[in-house]
Protein backbone atom coordinates (compact mmCIF):
# COMPACT_ATOMS: atom_id res chain seq x y z
CA UNK A 1 0.00 0.00 0.00
CA UNK A 2 1.33 3.13 -0.93
CA UNK A 3 1.15 6.15 0.93
CA UNK A 4 0.91 10.40 -0.39
CA UNK A 5 0.14 13.08 1.37
CA UNK A 6 -1.60 15.41 -1.16
CA UNK A 7 -3.47 18.78 -1.77
CA UNK A 8 -6.66 18.65 -0.06
CA UNK A 9 -7.59 21.15 -2.92
CA UNK A 10 -6.88 17.91 -5.41
CA UNK A 11 -9.92 15.63 -3.72
CA UNK A 12 -13.59 15.54 -3.89
CA UNK A 13 -16.27 14.16 -1.34
CA UNK A 14 -18.02 11.28 -3.12
CA UNK A 15 -21.31 12.74 -4.52
CA UNK A 16 -23.00 8.95 -4.10
CA UNK A 17 -21.45 8.74 -0.66
CA UNK A 18 -24.23 7.56 1.14
CA UNK A 19 -22.81 7.58 4.71
CA UNK A 20 -24.26 10.94 6.33
CA UNK A 21 -22.00 12.67 8.76
CA UNK A 22 -23.82 14.30 11.83
CA UNK A 23 -21.91 17.87 13.59
CA UNK A 24 -21.83 15.71 16.45
CA UNK A 25 -20.15 13.20 14.56
CA UNK A 26 -17.63 15.85 12.41
CA UNK A 27 -17.21 17.09 15.60
CA UNK A 28 -15.45 13.96 17.05
CA UNK A 29 -13.44 13.50 14.40
CA UNK A 30 -11.75 17.18 14.33
CA UNK A 31 -10.81 16.31 18.09
CA UNK A 32 -9.28 13.41 17.14
CA UNK A 33 -7.54 15.01 14.26
CA UNK A 34 -6.46 17.91 16.92
CA UNK A 35 -5.50 15.29 18.92
CA UNK A 36 -3.68 12.51 17.58
CA UNK A 37 -3.06 14.02 13.99
CA UNK A 38 -4.21 11.66 10.81
CA UNK A 39 -3.15 8.07 11.65
CA UNK A 40 -4.43 6.48 8.54
CA UNK A 41 -4.88 7.64 5.59
CA UNK A 42 -8.23 8.31 3.84
CA UNK A 43 -9.19 6.12 0.32
CA UNK A 44 -9.40 7.63 -2.61
CA UNK A 45 -9.91 6.78 -6.96
CA UNK A 46 -7.82 7.37 -9.46
CA UNK A 47 -9.58 10.45 -9.83
CA UNK A 48 -9.48 11.73 -6.41
CA UNK A 49 -13.02 11.29 -5.21
CA UNK A 50 -12.66 10.18 -1.54
CA UNK A 51 -13.93 6.33 -1.02
CA UNK A 52 -13.56 5.45 2.37
CA UNK A 53 -12.30 8.83 4.89
CA UNK A 54 -15.32 11.75 3.65
CA UNK A 55 -15.92 12.49 6.79
CA UNK A 56 -12.21 12.75 7.75
CA UNK A 57 -11.78 15.11 4.54
CA UNK A 58 -14.59 16.93 5.83
CA UNK A 59 -13.14 17.58 9.22
CA UNK A 60 -9.31 18.48 7.88
CA UNK A 61 -11.10 21.13 5.80
CA UNK A 62 -12.88 22.70 8.30
CA UNK A 63 -9.82 22.55 10.14
CA UNK A 64 -8.31 24.31 7.60
CA UNK A 65 -5.82 21.54 6.53
CA UNK A 66 -3.81 22.06 3.22
CA UNK A 67 -2.52 18.45 2.92
CA UNK A 68 -3.75 15.05 3.83
CA UNK A 69 -2.64 11.26 3.75
CA UNK A 70 -4.02 9.34 1.16
CA UNK A 71 -4.10 5.81 -0.44
CA UNK A 72 -5.07 5.18 -4.10
CA UNK A 73 -7.10 2.58 -5.12
CA UNK A 74 -7.26 0.96 -8.65
CA UNK A 75 -11.09 0.00 -7.85
CA UNK A 76 -14.08 1.51 -9.67
CA UNK A 77 -17.07 2.09 -10.95
CA UNK A 78 -19.52 0.03 -8.62
CA UNK A 79 -16.68 -2.47 -7.28
CA UNK A 80 -15.54 1.07 -5.45
CA UNK A 81 -19.20 1.96 -4.79
CA UNK A 82 -19.48 -1.26 -3.31
CA UNK A 83 -16.27 -1.26 -0.93
CA UNK A 84 -17.46 2.15 0.36
CA UNK A 85 -20.43 0.86 1.39
CA UNK A 86 -18.35 -2.14 2.87
CA UNK A 87 -15.96 0.01 4.66
CA UNK A 88 -18.70 1.80 6.41
CA UNK A 89 -21.11 -1.04 7.23
CA UNK A 90 -18.61 -3.45 8.53
CA UNK A 91 -17.57 -1.00 11.28
CA UNK A 92 -20.40 -0.13 12.42
CA UNK A 93 -21.04 -3.70 13.28
CA UNK A 94 -18.49 -3.82 15.44
CA UNK A 95 -19.00 -3.79 19.60
CA UNK A 96 -17.43 -2.07 22.66
CA UNK A 97 -16.26 -5.03 24.62
CA UNK A 98 -17.58 -4.99 28.15
CA UNK A 99 -14.55 -3.65 29.92
CA UNK A 100 -14.22 -0.35 27.90
CA UNK A 101 -15.95 1.54 31.38
CA UNK A 102 -13.08 0.29 33.15
CA UNK A 103 -10.24 1.38 30.29
CA UNK A 104 -12.32 4.73 29.94
CA UNK A 105 -11.92 5.20 34.00
CA UNK A 106 -8.30 4.15 33.89
CA UNK A 107 -7.46 6.62 31.14
CA UNK A 108 -9.63 9.47 32.96
CA UNK A 109 -7.08 8.73 36.34
CA UNK A 110 -4.24 9.33 34.75
CA UNK A 111 -5.47 12.71 33.40
CA UNK A 112 -6.61 11.94 29.94
CA UNK A 113 -9.22 14.01 28.78
CA UNK A 114 -12.19 11.76 27.64
CA UNK A 115 -13.77 14.80 26.05
CA UNK A 116 -11.33 14.54 22.83
CA UNK A 117 -11.92 10.49 22.04
CA UNK A 118 -15.73 10.80 20.77
CA UNK A 119 -17.88 10.28 23.65
CA UNK A 120 -19.93 12.86 25.04
CA UNK A 121 -20.72 13.98 28.54
CA UNK A 122 -23.83 11.78 28.72
CA UNK A 123 -22.10 8.59 27.14
CA UNK A 124 -19.10 8.96 29.91
CA UNK A 125 -21.37 9.14 32.58
CA UNK A 126 -23.61 6.11 31.63
CA UNK A 127 -20.14 4.12 30.74
CA UNK A 128 -18.28 5.41 34.05
CA UNK A 129 -21.61 4.88 36.70
CA UNK A 130 -21.32 8.79 37.28
CA UNK A 131 -23.91 9.66 40.07
CA UNK A 132 -23.98 6.04 41.29
CA UNK A 133 -22.80 5.15 44.38
CA UNK A 134 -19.48 3.13 45.03
CA UNK A 135 -21.42 -0.02 45.99
CA UNK A 136 -21.92 -2.27 42.47
CA UNK A 137 -25.54 -1.70 40.68
CA UNK A 138 -28.40 -4.08 41.50
CA UNK A 139 -28.69 -5.60 37.95
CA UNK A 140 -32.00 -6.90 37.38
CA UNK A 141 -32.41 -9.58 35.45
CA UNK A 142 -35.11 -10.18 33.26
CA UNK A 143 -35.43 -13.56 31.09
CA UNK A 144 -37.16 -13.25 27.42
CA UNK A 145 -38.17 -15.66 24.64
CA UNK A 146 -36.77 -15.27 21.73
CA UNK A 147 -37.31 -16.78 17.86
CA UNK A 148 -34.69 -16.78 14.89
CA UNK A 149 -35.76 -16.98 11.87
CA UNK A 150 -33.42 -17.62 8.99
CA UNK A 151 -33.87 -15.16 5.92
CA UNK A 152 -32.30 -15.41 2.33
CA UNK A 153 -32.14 -11.86 1.73
CA UNK A 154 -32.65 -8.29 3.21
CA UNK A 155 -36.58 -8.52 1.66
CA UNK A 156 -37.78 -11.50 3.32
CA UNK A 157 -36.22 -10.18 6.84
CA UNK A 158 -37.91 -7.03 6.60
CA UNK A 159 -41.10 -8.71 5.99
CA UNK A 160 -40.95 -10.71 8.91
CA UNK A 161 -39.83 -7.80 11.04
CA UNK A 162 -43.24 -5.86 10.00
CA UNK A 163 -45.10 -9.00 10.30
CA UNK A 164 -44.11 -9.61 14.20
CA UNK A 165 -44.34 -6.22 14.73
CA UNK A 166 -47.57 -5.13 13.60
CA UNK A 167 -48.39 -8.39 15.90
CA UNK A 168 -47.35 -5.82 18.95
CA UNK A 169 -43.59 -8.04 18.84
CA UNK A 170 -40.77 -6.57 20.24
CA UNK A 171 -38.17 -7.48 17.15
CA UNK A 172 -34.75 -6.29 16.28
CA UNK A 173 -32.62 -7.38 13.24
CA UNK A 174 -29.50 -9.19 13.74
CA UNK A 175 -27.68 -9.89 10.45
CA UNK A 176 -24.89 -12.59 10.83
Amino acid sequence: MNHQTISVADLSLDPSNVRKHSRRNLDAIKASLRKFGQQKPIVVDAKGIVLAGNGTLTAAQELGWTEIQIVRTELAGVEATAFAIADNRTAELAEWDDNLGDVLQSLASDGYDLSQIGFDQSDLDALLGEGESAEKKEVEIVSALEVIAECENEDQQKLAYDLLTEKGLKCRLVTL
